[in-house]
């Protein structure tokens, strides 16, 4: 049986305005990054004040990339997550050592989804199983974020052989092509950043909406997963 975790996230969240028009357009997560060279980081004060104003409405998921376990966990208890997404290099005992505190551990696919299929591996060995697995697209530039897509039928293998372990997509998905990746890769969620952006770091409320609608209407289609 999969666990939920979200249907739809928009990440990369800086303000509370933000939050709140994901809110209004019914996402179900908001992400907060706090990877420092990312044009869309949040100080660890103001993701609390955003926190703090959608508790209760949207899930609240915290981006890291390859921090230590310590801080992780005193970053997610000062800013109230309900959850953590490892974007970087983290090995699977992270994952063990974080517990309880769910994990979304995120991949960036080149060719296939072999490196995700491994560190599953691992984690099971562990009995440490992340509460979901992000695939997103890879780059030499950016751990995530990039805008770029990859090859979904990849994505869309790794879901049939992997029926106990909740998957989102990402990488470049927009309002336009979202449904068309949920119905090639049927996901058990998706996730955008600059798919919704007005601006880096400002998102769209009308781009929002857009991708919220386009994405329930395809999620629906593909039935519940």
């Amino acid at each position: 049986m999969r666990r939920k975790m979200f249907r739809i996230k928009i990440c990369g969240i800086t303000n509370r305005e933000d939050a709140e028009a994901c809110v209004a357009a019914g996402a179900d997560a908001i992400g907060l990054n706090f990877h420092p060279p990312s044009r869309r980081f949040v100080p660890a004060e103001t993701a609390r004040a955003i926190g703090r104003a959608v508790s209760g409405r949207l899930l609240r998921v915290g981006v890291f990339v390859s921090l230590p376990v310590s801080e992780v966990r005193e970053l997610a208890e000062y800013v109230g997550l309900d959850a953590v997404q490892l974007h970087g290099d983290e090995p699977p005992q992270d994952l063990a050592d974080l517990h309880p505190l769910p994990v979304v551990k995120a991949f960036r696919i080149q060719d296939s989804c072999q490196v995700a299929e491994d560190y599953l591996t691992e984690c099971r060995r562990l009995g440490a199983l992340p509460a979901m697995i992000l695939l997103d697209a890879w780059s030499p530039d950016a751990p995530g974020g990039t805008g770029k897509t990859f090859d979904w039928s990849a994505a869309a293998e790794f879901v049939r052989r992997r029926p106990d372990v909740p998957v989102a997509l990402a990488g470049g998905l927009r309002p336009e092509n979202v449904a068309q990746a949920i119905r090639v890769v049927r996901p058990n969620g998706v996730d955008t950043a600059g798919g919704v952006e007005a601006s880096p770091g400002k998102k769209s409320p009308q781009l929002i909406t857009a991708f919220v609608q386009a994405a329930q209407a395809a999620l629906r289609e593909c039935g519940p997963s």
